[in-house]
């Protein structure tokens, strides 16, 4: 189990925090965390995503002719 301290509402302050036994294969990194002191839960969640880059505009867009 990996332990870190984050706050927690309940206790009203800094606890450690641990992840429990996985069941869905995470491991230590488990978004799932349970505070040691009063063992409320907290769900870790991490965004990723990604930004569409603009086209350039300083280049026409390219036209085809029909021959």
């Amino acid at each position: 189990m990996s332990e870190r301290e984050l706050y927690c509402d309940t206790c009203e302050g800094v606890e450690p925090f641990e992840a429990p036994p996985c069941a869905d294969g995470h491991g230590a990194d488990c978004p799932e965390l349970l505070c040691t002191g009063c063992g409320a839960a907290v769900l870790v969640a991490t965004v990723t995503f990604h930004l569409a880059r603009p086209a350039d505009r300083r280049r026409p867009p390219a036209h085809r002719r029909a021959a």
